[in-house]
């Protein structure tokens, strides 16, 4: 028998192999994207305090809310690092989404099945959860914005007989969820680990070589970094940023300073901690490896990418921050006039196509992705032939360019002024990071 971590008073029996062939029927890994709606029959005139992922503190990174396993001091709910730990191992649980149909399209929890519920739960329809047909065989997680109206799904789904319980902090706490996934190299003795910050979409770097490592673009906490590289036999020694943040509070200043590590960030670069700058052209090296800075201004006027090992055969990997997506390019309007956004457009224009005469097999690395990163050990990455395929009909006409990606209006991140001004001054805010961080990224044009 095997008790799953956060669910007190059930016991939970599942086979040691069952992911060994296919999907468990209703387990994470059999979810991929699914998304399956259920509309609620009974309706509620009055919002309740948890419509969206943005109104209360989170169980994460506050310490008196959660017990020192991560887990929830209730025993009703669950914590999001518990639950995070559980979907990495592949531990068989149903995630049970309760918001409204037009919250869960701004951020979800992968594999996440959507039961539109919220307001019959909030209008007191004590069997609202019976529409949920479901195995009873597998431990359940309920989840809202912030962790209330998931409490009472979880409780009419325990009256049911299922093993249920509610992520405490809801999607807010979720924010700092992570996972990992190994990019392939072309170079031997180098490896590169992508960190995906699933709950806000960030994805940072890893990069180890002959006992030595480099960190880009930190985004989650640092012990997460630093546990990485021990248990791959590495220190690390640098930490590197593409840019100044606009969407999350950058992590790497802590981070070289828990590390020990060298702080590298982009020349010109609008920043008042000590660091190193780092211009166009330098070389960091990490072992055997290199990495080489390219000047890629447009998405901010220093965004900086990274080439590693750029003589590879048949190419190396390119750390791209918020310059160059898979599929589009960096939005260059933060911070910027209408006739500013213009012209740092194009600047970007110049700098994408820099990138994309690059060897074709290359591979792009990204500082973000739109869509909540999956537990599959399966890279956000592609060689840049095809990113060519994707973003290559963007840059026929340069006006046509600045037109389509200065003239979008697109929302901007939440609170992206008040974090481009910490993370410049590389202080940390005061109370819990998700307060600031809160909602996807948008970082991208369009």
């Amino acid at each position: 028998m095997v008790v799953a971590a956060g669910f007190e008073g059930f016991e939970i029996t599942w086979r040691k192999d069952v992911f060994s062939g296919a999907p468990q029927a209703g387990s994470a890994a059999s979810f991929g994207t699914l998304g399956i709606n259920f509309r609620a029959h009974k309706s509620m005139d009055a919002e309740g305090s948890d419509a969206t992922s943005t109104q209360e503190t989170p169980a994460q990174e506050v310490p008196s809310q959660t017990t020192e396993n991560g887990g929830s001091p209730r025993g009703d709910a669950i914590g999001a690092m518990t639950l995070r730990e559980m979907l990495e191992r592949g531990d068989p649980v149903t995630v049970i989404d309760v918001r409204k149909a037009e919250d869960r399209v701004e951020w979800a929890i992968p594999g996440s099945v959507h039961f539109d519920a919220y307001d019959a739960l909030n209008a007191g329809d004590a069997h609202v959860m019976e529409g949920l047909d479901l195995s009873g065989d597998i431990p359940m997680v309920t989840v809202c914005g912030a962790g209330k109206t998931s409490l009472i799904a979880a409780d009419q789904l325990r009256r049911q007989g299922y093993a249920a319980s509610s992520l405490e902090g809801g999607l807010k706490a979720w924010s700092h969820a992570w996972n990992i996934a190994d990019v392939p190299t072309r170079v031997s003795g180098t490896q590169v680990v992508q960190i995906r910050r699933t709950g806000k979409g960030c994805l940072s770097y890893l990069v180890g070589s002959g006992g030595e490592a480099a960190v880009i673009d930190a985004s989650v906490d640092p012990e997460v970094y630093v546990n990485l590289a021990k248990a791959r036999g590495w220190k690390i020694a640098r930490v590197l940023d593409t840019h100044v943040h606009a969407d999350h509070i950058s992590r790497s200043r802590r981070l070289a300073e828990a590390a020990g590590a060298e702080l590298r960030v982009p020349e010109g670069a609008l920043v008042y901690y000590p660091h190193s700058p780092i211009a166009d052209g330098d070389t960091v090296e990490i072992g055997s490896s290199q990495l080489t800075a390219i000047r890629t201004p447009g998405h901010t006027a220093e965004s900086t990418s990274y080439l590693l090992d750029g003589d590879a055969p048949n190419g190396g990997a390119l750390f791209t921050g918020d310059t160059l997506f898979l599929t589009t390019v960096g939005r260059p309007d933060l911070e910027a006039t209408p006739e500013g956004a213009r012209e740092k457009a194009r600047a970007l224009f110049g700098s994408v196509r820099h990138l994309l005469d690059l060897d074709p097999e290359t591979i792009v690395l990204p500082g973000h992705t739109a869509e909540p990163a999956p537990f599959d050990g399966k890279p956000i990455s592609a060689p840049l032939s095809e990113v060519r395929e994707e973003v290559g009909p963007l840059l026929e006409n340069e006006n046509r360019f600045v037109e389509k990606v200065a003239g979008r209006a697109a929302p901007t991140p939440e609170n992206y002024q008040r974090i481009v001004k910490l993370n410049r001054s590389g202080e940390r805010p005061e109370g819990d990071p998700t307060e600031l961080e809160v909602g996807a990224n948008r970082c991208a044009a369009g």
